[in-house]
């Protein structure tokens, strides 16, 4: 008997399509495809404005697209309700970093690590924007970011609380910064940043101003205090790399060439830019000929130069790695992913772990070795924090315990695919996992269980009218109702040939008896 089919409520299908349409688009931007995936996105936060997740998401397709300005704002849209969001309060950083604003990113930096301690991005991020202030205020032709000393973004947080026409008023003479030791020092230290600084400090003595509240619930004041606090920290990092004094300072013409270790920071951070935008372009010789080139770099550097030179290096094999993926050379691959594996377990690195768990199960599950995937698979799912990258690991796995022919792990998998698909609203992957449980439960000869399972993806299908699962689907259920009729036919032929069986015995014993009287 067919289930009764499911009411879908308005919200229900505004949800369903969003999550759909997001889905969507993460799996664009797996493959790089940044444009498209940014599409999605956008119509996804045109039919759900308050989306979050969607924000960060179309964020990080911006800044792949290098707008990064839209990246900050999109940022900031997704933190509008919950301040304390941490992939929102990263994507602001990461935003900022991009735009050049680095003391700031370095804020945003430090108050995600103190949200949550175990995302390794936070340490990773604070590094690189402290490597960019040192190298920014070490030499002027050394980093270039768009904005250089642009404080529009302090403006915009401001707001309504100071106008902006004030702010901009305010000239060199009015400000007044706090005196300290070696002033001439700092000053010469920090470049075009201590003007910055002077400024930031006059605000800072602004009563009504440092009571304000920024739109994403910061007092001003402590903002404020972060950034000063992030230029001192510099200067005083700075003058421990090469100390000046006040005599040097005053014969030097020029600014002191930034450290070594900061010219590789720096050189890092270019060049991991240049490998994603290679892998984006599909340009995968590039981006091996430049990963080799930072792997003999990083291999150079001492612990001081570069304190996660380890989480660094894993990445730079899984870069590798999925560069031979795309050259379909899978065993060089699957060796660059095993390294990335051992060290990352080797220092202690979750997310990389998790990351190379999951590339080597994909290279096991493409060679038809789908016991050695299921084994890194299962492994990974400890690790994994994010709902939609649990279902489709559950649901990958699935399928790979139907292709050994074991249904009913498959099924299993599925089911728990489908509970955490459902958990966050995604009936996208609702309409994958149902398919594999439903065709768990046609292997398992479960053939009504079965029928009932491709009607509800058939509904889910025809809510994401989607053609080519619609007519997958039908035939799928179209051979479970053969199966159902055939199963019945024959339970209907069994029971009557049961019930003539019977007649006969009763036919023979009724004979028998007159017999037996007699």
């Amino acid at each position: 008997m067919a289930s009764k089919k499911k009411h879908y409520t308005e919200e229900d299908i505004l949800k369903s399509k969003t999550s759909a349409l997001r889905a969507d688009g993460e799996w664009k931007y797996r493959k790089r495809n940044y444009k498209q995936a940014l599409n999605s996105f956008t119509a996804a936060i045109e039919l759900s404005p308050k989306e979050k997740r969607c924000f960060v998401s179309r964020s990080k397709c911006y800044i792949q697209l290098g707008q990064f300005r839209n990246a900050l704002i999109d940022a900031e849209a997704s933190l509008a309700e919950d301040p304390l969001f941490p992939e929102g309060v990263y994507q602001k950083a990461e935003a900022l970093y991009y735009m050049g604003e680095f003391e700031f990113a370095l804020v945003f930096y430090r108050r995600g690590l103190k949200l949550r301690p175990q995302m390794v991005g936070w340490r990773l991020g604070i590094h690189k924007a402290e490597e960019a202030i040192i190298g920014s205020v070490g030499s002027s032709s050394f980093i270039k970011p768009e904005v250089m000393g642009d404080l529009t973004y302090l403006e915009e947080e401001i707001g309504r609380k100071q106008p902006i026409a004030v702010v901009q008023n305010l000239t060199k003479k009015d400000r007044s910064p706090v005196a300290m030791k070696y002033e001439r020092t700092t000053r010469h230290l920090l470049g075009g940043f201590y003007e910055h600084k002077g400024f930031l400090e006059k605000l800072l003595k602004d009563e009504d101003l440092i009571k304000g509240v920024t739109k994403n619930g910061e007092r001003m004041g402590d903002l404020l205090k972060n950034c000063i606090t992030s230029l001192n920290h510099c200067a005083d990092f700075w003058s421990q790399e090469k100390p000046i004094s006040p005599k040097e300072t005053s014969r030097q013409s020029k600014p002191p060439k930034p450290s070594l270790n900061t010219r590789k920071a720096q050189y890092l951070i270019k060049s991991f830019d240049e490998i994603s935008r290679s892998l984006a372009a599909g340009n995968t010789k590039a981006s091996l000929c430049k990963t080799e080139d930072v792997i003999k770099t990083v291999q150079g550097l001492t612990d001081q130069d570069c304190p996660i030179k380890e989480e660094i290096m894993c990445f730079l094999h899984s870069c590798m790695g999925h560069a031979y993926f795309d050259l379909g050379e899978l065993d060089k691959a699957m060796e660059y992913h095993e390294n990335d594996l051992n060290l990352s377990r080797q220092c202690d690195v979750p997310d990389a772990t998790s990351r190379a768990l999951a590339n080597i199960g994909c290279i096991y599950a493409e060679t038809k070795q789908f016991e050695k995937a299921i084994e890194f698979w299962e492994e990974r799912i400890p690790y994994i924090h994010e709902g939609l990258e649990n279902t489709w690991m559950l649901h990958e796995i699935g399928c790979c315990y139907l292709e050994l022919n074991d249904p009913k792990k498959a099924r299993d998998y599925g089911l728990r695919s489908i509970a955490v698909a459902e958990e966050m609203f995604d009936d996208m992957w609702q309409l994958r996992a149902t398919v594999l449980v439903g065709q768990s439960e046609l292997k398992l000869g479960n053939f009504e269980s079965s029928v009932s399972l491709f009607e509800k993806a058939l509904n889910l299908a025809e809510l994401e009218n989607d053609g080519m699962a619609l007519n997958a689907i039908q035939k799928a259920l179209d051979e479970a109702k053969e199966q159902l009729q055939n199963q019945q036919q024959s339970s209907e032929n069994e029971e009557h040939e049961e019930n003539e069986e019977e007649e006969e015995e009763k036919e023979e014993d009724a004979n028998e008896k007159p017999e037996t009287l007699e």
